[in-house]
C-alpha cells in the first residue's frame, strides 16, 4: 500500500490531484512502524469513505459496476474490447480506464463506440475512490447501465482500495502460470469473480488451467470462475450472459 509499495507520490493529469496528497514524508516513522501503519489506515478510511458515496451514487443510478484487476497483460483490455462486442445492443455500457502513463487502452474503447474516461495515475500503482468519482461525474452514465472499471495492472495494491463496485474480478491469463493465485493471495480473497484468459494457449504452455483454478478457489472458494479465450471467443458467451443476468438484477 502506500508507503510499502512505492505509489505513495501521486502525479494525476486531472484536477483532483489534491486530494492524494500522502504525509509520509512529514512524518517520524518510530521503530515499530506504528507512524506508517497509522498513516496507511488513515489513507484507507478516507478512501472507503469516499467509495462508499459513490456507491450510493451507483445504487441510485442502478449501475452494475465491476472493478476489473490483473497483473500487467492478462489481457484485460482485450477481453473488454470482446465484452463490449458482445454486449453492444443489448446493453449501455461505460469505462473508465487506469493506468500509469497512456491513453491507449481508452483509445481502444473509444473505437468500439462507447464512452470512456481516462486516469493517468503517474506514479501511482492503483486506482482510489476519488479518481473514479472524478471520472464518472464527467462520464455522467445513463441509469440501468454497466460501468467498467479497469484498474491499473497490478497483482498487490488495487486488492487494498474499495472503488464503491458492486463486483471485483481479478483475471489471470494461463500465461503467468498456474501458481499466481498462491503468490499473490490477497487480490484472489477480495473478488467476487475470477476469469481465466488465454486458455487456447495452453497446448504451447506448462500450465494447468485445472490447478490454476484449484489453487484459485483454495484461496477463496466463493469466487465465481470463468474459463476464457477473449481472442478465440471461448467462454466469452457464458461470461456475458452472466453480465446481462447481474445487471437485471439491479433493475
Amino acid at each position: 500500500m502506500c508507503g510499502t509499495c512505492g505509489c505513495g507520490e501521486h502525479h494525476h493529469s486531472h484536477e483532483h490531484e489534491h486530494e492524494h496528497t500522502h504525509p509520509h514524508e512529514h512524518e517520524h516513522h518510530h521503530h515499530d512502524g506504528s507512524t506508517v501503519i497509522d498513516v496507511e489506515q488513515d489513507i484507507l478510511q478516507r478512501n472507503n469513505l469516499l467509495a462508499e458515496r459513490n456507491r450510493g451514487y451507483f445504487d441510485a443510478k442502478n449501475l452494475f459496476v465491476l472493478n476489473l484487476m490483473s497483473s500487467p497483460g492478462s489481457g484485460k483490455t482485450t477481453l473488454l474490447e470482446e465484452t463490449i462486442r458482445r454486449l453492444k445492443g443489448k446493453q449501455a455500457v461505460y469505462v473508465i480506464e487506469g493506468d500509469q502513463q497512456t491513453s491507449n487502452d481508452a483509445n481502444r474503447i473509444a473505437a468500439l463506440g462507447v464512452p470512456v474516461f481516462q486516469v493517468n495515475t503517474g506514479t501511482g500503482c492503483h486506482l482510489e475512490a476519488s479518481m473514479v468519482n472524478h471520472a464518472v461525474k464527467h462520464l455522467a452514465p445513463e441509469n440501468d447501465s454497466i460501468l467498467f472499471i479497469e484498474n491499473v495492472g497490478n497483482l498487490v495494491c488495487p486488492a487494498m482500495f474499495d472503488l464503491g463496485e458492486a463486483k471485483k474480478v481479478v483475471i489471470v491469463s494461463t500465461t503467468e502460470g498456474d501458481d499466481k493465485p498462491l503468490k499473490y493471495p490477497h487480490i484472489f480473497y477480495g473478488a467476487d469473480i475470477c476469469i481465466i484468459n488465454k486458455i487456447d494457449l495452453t497446448p504451447y504452455l506448462n500450465t494447468d488451467v485445472g490447478v490454476l483454478k484449484e489453487n484459485a478457489l483454495k484461496v477463496n472458494h466463493h469466487l465465481q470462475v470463468f474459463e476464457v479465450s477473449a481472442t478465440q471467443g471461448e467462454g466469452m458467451d457464458k461470461w456475458c450472459e452472466w453480465l446481462l443476468s447481474e445487471c437485471a438484477k439491479c433493475k
